[in-house]
């Protein structure tokens, strides 16, 4: 194993490297570092999870002068989340340098971050959107950016983002160094790294194992009217200590939460519209076990710090494999079993088989659970909770009355209303969801891409954009602490 300190860096960022507990690179650090310390443009093919921040972060950090007070680095994200992670991370390994990192992105009150570029930041963290924005309300000058980074182009191009990242990149200088980090390289992110890339070094990673082999998968076909219902069935049969529910859309997860708490349960959710104060409140909730179902969106539960969650139940199955995998690895952590459980509609079994694929591992089907299953499922619960406190033997204030029903009716009669008394028995209180529209197979995707033209993607960037700037997740950026 390649040592950060072989790898030839300043005094001041081994002093932030090793503050942050790094000693040994990962494979891509240790391929990467050098080659970018060599000003050389690099496709980096790694998933997330194999240290790629560090791998692009480090050597920028090195390269930035801090005699010079202009922007020099540019790092392009598709999401909020990623943009905030990367950035938080960028100011940990300038440390040392004290080198000045800003994240902008839509939720944030753009008059605010307008102050904040004012203040002269030397790396700036981004998404596509917000970027162009501000290159456009010319608040963002890139003539002077010596390295531009792009960071999960893969997702960015699903997103729609490509236009607006080759707009960026004609901003800055074409004597720059670029570095493409993706975990799969489609033709159109190829056709971009051979225009906007000179002599690229290609370092792939290999893809570390996709699944652990605690999470026992299954998948149930149902269709988008039953599933609440289905998923509220396996909630009382299974009796999850923690369990996360992941769907597809901010407004999914607001009824969804809405709609547990209607029936019964303890539930929160948390999404990037949340404001950072709200979201902290609600993982420490789900963490001290006060809510025990968490309802989430893929980028809202990106490196979340959350532990011994039993189940994960993903309501909407989700559109790229990468995110299954994140989904699940919330549980079966630490050497211990987890369940994981996907709904599919019939529409969406090619991409029940994708996820397969890439997992290199089967789903076992389940049969969704009747109401009666539902029924016996929370019985054994309270069984097992008389069970557990005759064990305790704490109930010596008990027996006088119990004796005085015994006198009055038989002990069959006496145990079936203790256990209906304590059982929450399946409710049945109405609830109406939005229906999300199952995913769009790869024909039916190219057939609204055709309809739709050539800026269907700039379309969708803009739409993001809008979107995300009515209720902000204001995260203060670390450098102007």
């Amino acid at each position: 194993m390649t040592k950060f300190q072989d790898l030839g860096l300043s005094p001041s960022t081994m002093k932030a490297v090793k503050r942050m507990g790094f000693e040994e690179a990962t494979p891509i650090q240790a391929e990467a570092i050098p080659l970018s310390l060599k000003k050389l443009d690099i496709i980096g093919q790694a998933q997330t999870g194999t240290g790629k921040t560090a791998a692009f972060g480090i050597p920028l950090v090195e390269k930035v002068d801090m005699k010079n007070d202009s922007i020099q680095g540019i790092i392009v994200a598709p999401t909020r989340e990623l943009a905030i992670q990367v950035s938080e991370e960028l100011y940990k390994i300038g440390y040392g340098k004290r080198v000045r990192v800003l994240s902008i992105f839509g939720g944030q009150d753009i008059s605010r971050q307008i102050r904040a570029l004012k203040k002269k930041p030397q790396i700036i963290v981004g998404t596509p959107g917000r970027i162009l924005d501000h290159i456009n309300r010319r608040t963002l000058r890139l003539e002077n950016v010596h390295t531009a980074v792009l960071d999960e182009a893969d997702e960015m191009l699903n997103m729609g983002f490509i236009e607006d990242i080759e707009a960026i990149l004609a901003q800055i200088p074409t004597e720059r160094q670029t570095l493409l980090f993706s975990a799969t390289m489609p033709a159109p992110i190829q056709r971009m790294a051979e225009k906007f890339m000179k002599n690229p070094t290609v370092v792939r990673v290999k893809a570390k194992e996709m699944t652990v082999p605690q999470i026992e998968q299954y998948y149930l076909e149902v269709q988008e009217k039953n599933k609440f219902d289905i998923l509220t069935r396996l909630l009382d049969i299974q009796s999850p200590e923690l369990a996360i529910v992941f769907g597809r859309t901010k407004r999914r997860v607001d009824e969804l939460a809405e709609a547990l708490n209607l029936r019964g349960y303890m539930a929160e959710g948390i999404h990037g519209d949340l404001s950072q104060a709200k979201r902290l409140s609600v993982l420490r909730k789900f963490k001290e076990g006060t809510i025990d179902v968490l309802v989430a969106t893929d980028v809202a539960a990106r490196g979340l710090d959350i532990s011994g969650v039993t189940h994960v139940y993903n309501f909407d199955i989700p559109q790229d494999p990468e995110s299954y995998v994140h989904r699940i690895g919330r549980t079966g952590r630490a050497g211990k079993t987890g369940m994981a459980i996907t709904f599919i509609t019939s529409r969406e079994k090619p991409y029940l088989k994708i996820v397969e694929k890439t997992t290199k591992r089967p789903m076992d089907r389940m049969k969704p659970p009747t109401l009666d299953e539902a029924l016996e499922g929370q019985q054994r619960v309270t069984m097992d909770k008389i069970l557990h406190t005759i064990e305790a033997n704490n109930i010596q204030y008990y027996k006088q009355p119990a004796e005085s029903l015994l006198n009055e009716h038989n002990a069959t009669t006496i145990i079936a209303a203790a256990l209906k008394l304590l059982t929450k028995e399946p409710e049945t209180v109405p609830v109406k969801l939005t229906e999300e529209p199952p995913l769009a197979s790869k024909r039916e995707k190219k057939s609204y891409d055709r309809r739709k033209g050539n800026d269907g993607g700039r379309k969708k960037s803009s739409y993001r954009s809008r979107s995300n700037s009515k209720r902000g997740n204001y995260s203060r950026s670390k450098s102007y602490r």
